[in-house]
């Protein structure tokens, strides 16, 4: 089954989850009924000290996975077959616990408010059960014009 990044956009450059950047960290997100869920596996570069996730990855995730999730609510409330273009407006993530490296980590969103070109978005990032982080975003769907327009 094919990540919503592969579907809609496989020649993305973007570090966090563009299938064309090689360097990027690789999220795939899927939609799981009214969510939309990831998982991803950090590699030792990723650390911030022994044996710890970064923050700023740990944003990263958040901030693509999140931006996934607007883009994909937003595509189905204005019955398109393909998103628009979303970027992020705000988003602010709360760091919770550690994340161990080497273990796999999970990643929920839902919309939590919808309006006609943008979504509120919650998410967590969880591993092994524990919640790691949180964010809580708005995402906005850009018009012709915009840098990010067709080039994420």
């Amino acid at each position: 089954m094919k990540s919503l990044q592969e579907t809609y956009a496989p020649h993305s450059c973007c570090f966090g989850c563009g299938p064309a950047n090689r360097q990027g960290l690789g999220l795939r997100s899927y939609v799981e009924g009214q969510v939309v869920v990831a998982e991803w596996q950090a590699s030792p570069h990723h650390q911030a000290f022994p044996g710890m996730l970064n923050g700023g990855i740990i944003g990263a995730l958040l901030d693509c996975h999140s931006n996934w999730t607007a883009a994909w609510a937003l595509m189905r409330q204005q019955g398109a077959d393909r998103p628009g273009c979303t970027v992020t407006a705000d988003y602010a993530v709360r760091l919770r616990r550690p994340t161990p490296l080497d273990r796999l980590v999970r990643l929920r969103a839902q919309v939590v408010e919808l309006g006609p070109d943008r979504a509120v978005v919650e998410a967590e990032l969880t591993s092994e059960g524990k919640e790691c982080a949180t964010c809580r975003g708005t995402f906005v769907q850009v018009r012709p014009g915009h840098p990010a327009y067709h080039n994420w």
